[in-house]
């Protein structure tokens, strides 16, 4: 028997599904929002459903032209999303309840569409994950290693510019100040926005699949050393003026060294393209 379904019979359906998906969901959406604007970590958050959104827009043709065969597995991934959201719940573990929330896009997306349509939109429904915030626990973990690698290097350059410091821990001692490098300035924000921002990037600009991951994989190490060259630089100001290593100019120092994370990122791009294509 034929199940497939039209296309605009499906998206009227996947409409229906998505709007009793984000009511089921709605309190869980709502402190995600609100992490999002108030956790620097997470400012790239609600960039991430926009660009997953325009995404599938621009590929409105394809899932046109699939079938949509309804899988009945997709069922199931919905209920599990619905059982851990509520174990979740039960359990005040908010992390299980966001991730249950994407089990359940996916489950909706591969029962109404099928396994076709989930081909066709994986990359929006991969990247839907940079919205969800790395757990507490696992975050502590995470940032204390980057910011001890931080001011080791910093202590590193410093010294080879002739500047004494003395380091101890992840707290740098300048001659007239002491810098220290806490979780804010471990590199976790940039290296979270920075990964997303070479996601996006890869996709829309490289068409290999193996230069995307590698891509991807490479903004974690421009992250972590335009960190350093931060703190190394923030150590440099302080030298001559402890108030140029706070405030808006420590801001801006942050912007600027992302924005040359991101450069450095499109210059690897281009330069190994120009290499595999020698």
């Amino acid at each position: 028997m034929d199940i497939s379904l039209d296309s605009a019979f499906a998206s009227k359906k996947m409409v229906w599904f998505g709007a009793l998906l984000i009511g089921c969901y709605a309190p869980v959406l709502a402190g995600l929002a609100k992490q999002w604007a108030t956790d620097p970590d997470m400012g790239h958050g609600f960039l991430v459903p926009c660009v997953a959104g325009y995404v599938v827009w621009r590929r409105r043709a394809s899932l046109r032209n699939a079938t949509h065969v309804p899988c009945y597995a997709g069922f199931g991934l919905i209920i599990w999303g619905g059982v851990q959201m509520i174990l979740g719940n039960l359990a005040a573990q908010v992390f299980i309840m966001r991730t249950a929330f994407l089990i359940s896009v996916l489950g909706t997306v591969l029962f109404l569409g099928g396994a076709q349509t989930v081909r066709i939109l994986q990359f929006p429904l991969f990247s839907l994950i940079f919205m969800i915030p790395i757990p507490a626990t696992l975050y502590a973990q995470i940032t204390l290693p980057l910011q001890i690698l931080a001011s080791t290097v910093a202590e590193a350059g410093l010294n080879w510019i002739s500047i004494p410091v003395l380091r101890d821990g992840n707290i740098l001692e300048l001659a007239n100040q002491r810098i220290s490098v806490v979780e804010a300035c471990s590199g976790m924000r940039s290296l979270l926005s920075l990964a997303f921002v070479g996601l996006i990037y890869a996709y829309f600009f490289e068409l290999k699949i193996w230069m995307r991951v590698l891509l991807t994989a490479i903004t974690i190490p421009v992250a972590i050393a335009a960190n350093a060259a931060r703190v190394t630089l923030t150590g440099v100001l302080a030298t001559y003026s402890p108030s140029l290593a706070q405030g808006t100019l420590h801001v801006l120092e942050g912007w600027g060294l992302f924005l040359l994370a991101l450069a450095i990122l499109v210059a690897f791009h281009r330069c190994f393209r120009s290499y595999v294509k020698t």
